[in-house]
């Protein structure tokens, strides 16, 4: 699904028009900017359309400035040449430090994450799909940079009670969006649903989410009659997704960093089995940078950062409903 955003041509910014001589589009003016801080990082966006800028607001206009300064620019130029008003998901392609987004001749972006210089050049039909050109460039470029500089991307989700966090940790539909929530609306603090970051200068296992929204899959909608009202919308990788702000929610608590006290890896059993099993020391570090999406020197790197979890504790927890699943967590916190 692909949802057009109509802005009027008099009252805002609009991409110059191509100098024909100019076929590589070397020469774009980008007269707008404006600081962004998702993650709490300062990012600062360049761009020709104001569209860009009101999709960034839409992405990370939740947040303030809370870490320090990391002097990350994002530019993107916006053109006119006729295309699809939304096009395909685009390829993503890495060597090393080098990354590339192609959806199409006109839609597609390059990064260099060792330097952190990065251009995308999208047609303003792309743009104005916000959900389609947020989800596939402009929270992709801004993510990748802090990956590579200030973070290392977890895929997990992060809940916590009495101040003890854990990671849940899992293959895609293992449940980790859904328990999380389900922890929340019981009174945990939500930190995130399926993205984590640890933080990497803290000396200990710390991460920050997106604690002001969450992301469920279709089927959530039949576990929790609050979603019901809320529509599919398209999503990184072609995964249909339902996105709802955290405040649109009956959740109470809300934190947007957590320390990592134990991560539990879920696997869902629906014969009525469940059980918590510790696992071996080592564990969480071993399958972290598995899942790593970094490539070279900055894999390197991140796999270093994440021998900090090389003495959590680690648990495997096969669960058949959600509340066995609370239950489970709520014990291992209080036996801690």
């Amino acid at each position: 699904m692909c949802q057009s955003f109509q802005i009027s041509q008099e009252a805002n910014c609009t991409p110059s028009e191509q100098n024909p001589r100019d076929s590589l589009l070397r020469d774009m003016n980008l007269p707008l900017r404006e600081l962004f801080y998702p993650l709490g990082y300062e990012v600062e966006i360049i761009t020709n359309d104001q569209l860009v800028l009101l999709a960034a607001s839409e992405s990370f206009g939740h947040r303030r400035k809370s870490k320090e300064s990391t002097a990350l620019q994002v530019r993107i130029g916006v053109t006119q040449q006729a295309g699809l008003a939304c096009p395909p998901e685009p390829a993503r392609r890495e060597y090393n430090h080098l990354y590339s987004l192609v959806a199409d001749t006109d839609n597609q972006a390059i990064l260099d994450l060792k330097t952190f210089t990065s251009f995308a050049w999208v047609t303003r039909s792309a743009v104005s799909n916000l959900l389609y050109f947020r989800h596939n460039f402009l929270e992709k470029i801004v993510y990748l940079q802090l990956g590579a500089s200030v973070v290392t991307d977890l895929h997990a989700a992060c809940v916590a009670k009495n101040g003890k966090g854990i990671l849940l940790c899992g293959d895609s539909g293992a449940g980790k969006s859904t328990l999380a929530y389900a922890c929340a609306r019981a009174g945990w603090t939500f930190t995130s649903d399926d993205t984590s970051y640890l933080i990497n200068n803290a000396k200990n296992p710390r991460v920050v989410g997106h604690s002001h929204r969450l992301r469920f899959r279709p089927a959530a909608r039949l576990l929790f009659p609050e979603l019901e009202r809320f529509e599919v919308t398209p999503r990184m990788e072609g995964k249909p997704s339902v996105e709802v702000p955290i405040t649109d929610l009956p959740v109470s608590h809300m934190a947007i960093e957590a320390d990592v006290c134990f991560v539990v890896y879920l696997r869902r059993n629906s014969s009525g089995t469940g059980g918590l099993v510790r696992l071996p020391d080592g564990t969480a570090t071993q399958r972290a940078c598995k899942e790593l999406y970094s490539a070279g020197e900055i894999r390197a790197r991140h796999e270093e950062i994440l021998k900090r979890f090389s003495d959590v504790p680690t648990f495997d927890m096969e669960y058949s409903s959600i509340d066995e699943g609370i239950r489970m967590l709520e014990q291992l916190t209080q036996d801690a």
